[in-house]
């Protein structure tokens, strides 16, 4: 996509399409962001004033202002910015300037100034005339934890994942929920069930036994160090993600003292890395067993109070939305067995319970003897009181009060919200969530440019100017801690797997990790993927997992391992600036840089199933001609020559240079 602004051709970005200059100022070389060499503090406290830094091109400026914006008194102000350095290539100038501390948010953007000539510049890009949106933020106390920032987060579907204990293994007929019985199905075997509407009750044994007697592939053999599990908590579904109790561990699954042990496995750091566990809270709804509720019985279920369901004058006739009872009532969509929880008013017995009191659901996992790291919010955006559809301010309400339960017991906690849009009305504040899942700003321009295909699977190509346009929209979307927050799936227990909508290329899986684990944000392996599990929803995405393809011999986990190892490596990588280095739509190549004060990084690309020789401009991360960039994937050596490296791809493939 082209516009035409003020007589400027531009990228879909905002970025000039060419080295060529509007007037006399050099757009191509304008460049900042809020990465360690142009944000001399992410995460400000209130007295902490903070110095941006904007490069221009050497000598092609005779003035930078900062324009921002303080929330405090809805006051404009200009800051001059002073020239501190230049670069050691000669290319570029850089100017600092300082935003005085102060309690209020802020949001910031560039005048830059040659002559007569005028262009301003903020997370959005380039623009000639002065922009509406898209300025940097300032949020201060606003922090995010450094640890989900710089870590590798591994998913597992626990039933999916492998059998540690084959004594707690659900078995045929064990009971019936809803008309459904039970199936115990053998690992390896088709996860479709014998009456199709009764998938959820297809079990294979996976449990958290399993995933303790495991851990050394996860950290050792792959690397990750966070571990995210899919819901634990009592439920009849293989799924459970219609709890009936959130005190207890599903039988199936283990004991609290199968999760005491795991979580304390994970944490520990004599198997490999250091870990975090996120559990995956399912606060929106219950399930409709659940002795809240009250609708459906099971085996594993006992209650000693009457549900909404059963009685008007249950004590939790409240705690649920009605428009007639007891058959008529608000759910999850329209899935009867997973009514919605009303959350009412500040203060009511729903917040309570879950997160408000100090026995909540909650804080109790963040306690001793659990002391998990973190939550993943099941359809955050939902919760609401009256059965409404959240994502409104009672919602926004809801997650502030959240997060302040959260962090009263652990202040380095993460706060991980599912959302499939544009998640900044719940990250622009500071005050609800830390991160999103990224669908919206990483798995679905992915698949689409990578694939062809949306998340869905649903046919949805775009070129590698698109590609990048929508990078570069949906991280001016956020704060930077944000960010560097935002989970990066390649596919999910919610979409087909992604070797499956890339038409099984093992290729295109290769090329999806590298870009996940080069690109912003906290790269996240759905089990499997690392060795291009295939697989359609809604059964096929959650098959078991083949233990023959978990060892360094397999080519897409050796990779995973290597990108892993990476990643920890460099942290330009992690937390370093992110700029656009190439976009080639004729020959489906992307090309950009990942670069702090220690290293500089530039990362290629080739979309195309054809071999592409390319050359890359590391000029723009300041690599110097004469010098050397190595490949970390390959470890070859290719000279920096007229500003250029020149490197030949094989289809699908990418290579990291590093200098």
């Amino acid at each position: 996509m082209l516009v035409l602004l003020s007589g400027v051709l531009l990228g879909a970005s905002g970025r000039a399409l060419a080295c060529g200059t509007n007037g006399n100022i050099h757009w191509r070389e304008l460049f900042s962001d809020q990465g360690p060499m142009f944000d001399s503090n992410q995460q400000p406290s209130a007295t902490q004033p903070v110095t941006v830094t904007l490069r221009t091109g050497h000598d092609n400026a005779t003035a930078v202002d900062i324009k921002y914006y303080d929330t405090g008194d809805e006051t404009f102000r200009y800051v001059p910015m002073t020239k501190s350095a230049t670069d050691p290539t000669g290319k570029f100038d850089y100017w600092r300037g300082t935003i005085p501390a102060s309690a209020s948010e802020k949001y910031y953007r560039f005048r830059v100034t040659n002559g007569s000539q005028t262009v301003w510049y903020n997370a959005a890009g380039a623009s000639a005339i002065q922009p509406a949106i898209g300025d940097f933020y300032i949020i201060p106390g606003y922090h995010t934890p450094n640890w989900m920032k710089n870590g590798v987060m591994y998913e597992v579907f626990v039933d999916r994942f492998y059998d540690g204990n084959p004594r707690n293994d659900v078995t045929n007929g064990q009971y019936t929920f809803h008309g459904c019985a039970t199936e115990q199905h053998a690992w390896g075997t088709s996860t479709r069930p014998t009456v199709r509407r009764c998938g959820a009750e297809v079990f294979f044994g996976g449990d958290l036994a399993g995933i303790d007697q495991k851990l050394d592939y996860i950290k050792d053999t792959l690397g990750a160090n966070i571990l995210y599990l899919t819901p634990i908590f009592e439920s009849p579904s293989n799924h459970k993600y219609d709890t009936t109790n959130y005190y207890k561990v599903d039988p199936a699954f283990g004991t609290a003292g199968t999760l005491e042990k795991l979580i304390h496995a994970v944490h520990s750091a004599s198997n490999g890395p250091k870990g975090y566990v996120i559990l995956d809270g399912v606060f929106n709804h219950t399930g409709a067993a659940n002795c809240w509720f009250g609708r459906y019985a099971y085996e594993h279920l006992s209650c000693n109070v009457v549900g909404a369901y059963r009685s008007k004058s249950s004590p939790y006739h409240s705690w649920y939305t009605f428009q007639k009872w007891p058959k008529k009532y608000s759910m999850f969509f329209t899935v009867r067995e997973m009514p919605k929880l009303n959350y009412g008013a500040p203060g009511s017995p729903v917040r309570e319970q879950i997160y408000a009191g100090p026995h909540s659901v909650v804080q109790t996992y963040l306690k001793a003897p659990y002391g998990i790291d973190g939550w993943r919010l099941d359809s955050a955006q939902m919760l609401d009181a009256n059965g409404g559809p959240g994502s409104d301010a009672t919602n926004h309400q809801i997650m502030r009060e959240l997060r302040t339960a959260v962090l009263s017991v652990n202040p380095h906690a993460e706060i991980l919200g599912e959302y499939w849009g544009n998640a900044s009305p719940w990250l622009d504040d500071g005050k609800q969530w830390d991160g999103a899942m990224n669908y919206d700003g990483f798995t679905d321009p992915v698949s689409e440019w990578m694939c062809g295909v949306n998340e869905d699977g649903k046919p949805a190509a775009i070129d590698v100017t698109q590609f990048d346009a929508w990078l570069h929209r949906t991280r001016a979307d956020l704060p930077v801690n944000a960010q560097e927050t935002m989970t990066n799936e390649l596919g999910t227990h919610d979409t087909p797997r992604f070797a499956t909508r890339c038409g099984g290329v093992p290729a295109t899986s290769e090329l999806g990790m590298i870009f996940q684990f080069t690109y912003v944000g906290t790269p996240t392996i759905y089990y499997g993927d690392e060795y291009g599990m295939k697989g359609p929803a809604p059964f096929g995405n959650r098959r078991t997992f083949d233990w023959s393809k978990a060892t360094l011999k397999d080519p897409l986990v050796a990779l995973a391992h290597r990108l892993i190892a990476i990643r920890h490596r460099y942290a330009a990588l992690r937390t370093g600036s992110f700029i656009t280095l190439l976009t080639d739509d004729a020959r489906n190549v992307y090309a950009f840089g990942r670069f702090d004060r220690t290293h500089r990084i530039a990362v290629v690309l080739n979309n195309s199933p054809k071999p592409r020789t390319i050359a890359v401009p590391v000029w723009q991360v300041s690599d110097g001609n004469g010098s050397k960039v190595k490949d970390l994937l390959t470890g070859k050596d290719y000279p920096v020559a007229s500003g250029a490296v020149h490197i030949t791809l094989r289809g699908h493939h990418g290579a990291i240079l590093e200098q």
